[in-house]
């Protein structure tokens, strides 16, 4: 039975899930066909800033223009973000409880492999393993071919975002607590990444568990990721929040967003030719990504479109940015535009409603285990200090 929630406390959990979940996917069809390029080349390739669904940025020439990636990136399709995200909702599913490292080798790894999926930027069904990034192919490489210990098989692979772009589902399951998210996000990462691509994981994590609290906003959002943030995750998140609150509007904080993440960003100005020491291990640097989409959501002051919008119009890696900007606003209860939920849909061919249904569900059973398990340790603790058990 769904509870009954106190209008007061806002959106219910079930709302919020679904917010963060269908957000997120609608930031990262929106920032698709504008992903690599600069905020400069996206304006005169639209004649102007994207202000929704736009096509590919090489026309039909979509399949030939980027042999390297021949996917159709565009018209509504969603991308690995939210494929991503789907696959680790499905994980939830079948353990039903909190996720580590294990899982991921136990159920991602399998599910990527194994199961072929409609995929929208390919137009067929195909594996997910066809479609992510090599970033993502290293859980494969390692966990299945190389038999690496789960908690370890990160080590190695480039520092970037590929962790950090589906932790919401950890964040909605731990929802109103970015303590629990940050940590049992690390767990989780520890597959995949290592280093600052693994703290931005547990952070976002945080960010979206943040967002679901009654009451929360953007500021209290920031606030809870630097609560848990070290290294140059943190000073950068920290860099970007304070620039952003120069700016009510994200076009005249386009410019000096860039120049607060530079210093904390490996990748270097040009996004497509990433410099020498890009995407290796340091505690002194951080993903683009989770910064500017804070950024984006203070910006915004929580809205979702706005926040959308500034994520995409940033350019660089900016449906990763979208959908991360995406999830904390859709957590917060802003809601995400009927049109272009619509449209991605349809488009992608994908029921973007049903993870959010699942992960509710999921969420509610973990809750309820915590609770039980918490109670446990209370009599526990009681009696080694010879208190009489409460009821």
């Amino acid at each position: 039975m769904t509870p009954k929630a106190d209008e007061s406390s806002g959106p219910r959990l079930d709302e919020r899930i679904t917010g963060a979940l269908v957000g997120a996917a609608v930031g990262d069809a929106l920032g698709g066909p504008v992903e690599g390029y600069s905020p400069d080349q996206i304006l005169e390739r639209h004649g102007g800033r994207v202000h929704g669904v736009v096509g590919p940025w090489h026309g039909d020439d979509w399949r030939t223009a980027r042999p390297i990636a021949p996917y159709h990136k565009g018209d509504g399709h969603v991308t690995d973000d939210t494929l991503m995200t789907h696959a680790l909702v499905r994980v939830y599913a079948a353990v039903r409880d909190h996720l580590d490292a294990y899982a991921i080798a136990d159920h991602l790894v399998p599910d990527l492999m194994t199961n072929p999926r409609w995929i929208p930027e390919l137009e067929a069904e195909a594996l997910p393993l066809h479609r992510v990034f090599l970033a993502e192919k290293w859980l494969v490489a390692r966990l299945h071919y190389g038999h690496v210990d789960p908690r370890e098989a990160g080590v190695g692979n480039i520092v970037n975002c590929g962790a950090a772009m589906y932790m919401a589902p950890v964040g909605l399951v731990n929802a109103a607590d970015p303590r629990a998210a940050y940590a049992e996000a690390l767990d989780v990462a520890g597959a995949h990444q290592s280093s600052y691509g693994r703290e931005a994981a547990g952070v976002f994590a945080a960010a979206v568990a943040a967002a679901c609290a009654p009451g929360a906003t953007p500021d209290s959002v920031v606030g809870a990721c630097l609560s848990v943030a070290r290294d140059g995750t943190r000073e950068a998140v920290e860099k970007c929040c304070e620039t952003a609150a120069a700016h009510s509007d994200f076009e005249s904080a386009l410019v000096p967003l860039r120049e607060a993440i530079a210093p904390y960003d490996t990748v270097g100005p040009d996004y497509r030719r990433p410099s020498l020491g890009a995407r290796r291990p340091s505690r002194l640097h951080a993903i683009e990504e989770l910064p500017i989409a804070l950024a984006m959501v203070l910006i915004a002051g929580g809205d979702h479109r706005r926040a959308v919008l500034g994520a995409v119009n940033y350019g660089r890696d900016c449906d990763s940015i979208a959908t991360m900007a995406g999830a904390v606003t859709g957590a917060l209860g802003s809601p995400v535009p009927d049109e272009w939920a619509k449209t991605v849909a349809e488009a992608s061919r994908l029921d973007l409603w049903e993870p959010a249904r699942v992960l509710t569900d999921v969420a509610r059973e973990v809750h309820a285990r915590d609770v039980a398990r918490r109670r446990a340790h209370e009599a526990a603790f009681q009696a080694l200090e010879g208190l009489p058990c409460s009821d």
